[in-house]
């Protein structure tokens, strides 16, 4: 008895092993841009196939062959669509839908809110997701496949850029970390051609002594190492 009670746990954890890398692997097949731009039959999709492989996973008369049949039949189909909205652009508005004008030149368009069933709450509540907080200030806003709306303000509110107000930009780098929890990224270091002499030396003319005091370094080129040392809790003010 006692035997048939570990095999049933070893193939539970079989079963659920090969669950888990199957839908990695199905997620890397898909990728990451499939991920991000969710729409709504993708999420039901994701939420089809965890069920049907987690009910594989409980059902006694399935295994591996069953949750690999599943997965394979599921992420097939899920592929041949991304593959026919690639190949034929005649399909994607039908297979992934359309974006939405909501607001067409500072109007509002009822009728495509009554389409995509979003009240006046829900428009506010979007419009301030993206740090707007009047209707006026909006030339266009869409409604994208996934979900999320996108804006255009109208000139008077947009924010200037360094062409408008005529000035040379500066070129742009990727910041690095170089310490994190106290610890030294060598890989990065190596990667930027910096040493340890070089990063001591910074450390030590912003008063750091040692790397174990520093919790968070970031290095981007022709600027100033930032260092972030270990605060317990953030400082109050003088009147309190």
């Amino acid at each position: 008895m006692k035997l048939e009670v570990i095999m049933k746990y070893v193939f539970m954890f079989i079963d659920s092993v090969f669950g888990f890398i199957a839908l990695f692997v199905l997620t890397k097949v898909l990728g990451k841009t499939h991920m991000s731009q969710l729409t709504p039959f993708d999420f039901i999709s994701a939420v089809v196939l965890g069920e049907l492989v987690g009910t594989a996973l409980f059902d006694k008369n399935s295994g591996i062959t069953e949750i690999a049949f599943l997965v394979l039949i599921w992420g097939g189909m899920l592929y041949i669509v991304e593959i026919i909205t690639m190949k034929f652009k005649g399909t994607r508005s039908f297979l992934e839908g359309r974006p939405s004008i909501l607001i067409h030149n500072g109007n509002i368009i009822f009728e495509e809110l009554k389409r995509n069933r979003v009240d006046i709450d829900q428009l506010q509540h979007m419009l301030r997701n993206k740090d707007v907080f009047s209707v006026q200030e909006v030339e266009y806003a869409i409604l994208e496949t996934n979900g999320q709306l996108s804006i255009l303000k109208k000139a008077p509110y947009q924010t200037p850029n360094k062409k408008d107000l005529n000035v040379y930009p500066d070129p742009v780098f990727l910041p690095s970390t170089i310490i994190s929890d106290g610890e030294i990224i060598h890989d990065t270091l190596r990667e930027k051609n910096l040493t340890e002499e070089w990063l001591y030396q910074e450390l030590q003319r912003q008063n750091f002594s040692n790397v174990e005091d520093v919790l968070y370094a970031e290095y981007t080129e022709n600027k100033k190492l930032y260092v972030q040392p270990y605060v317990e809790q953030a400082k109050r003010d003088d009147s309190d």
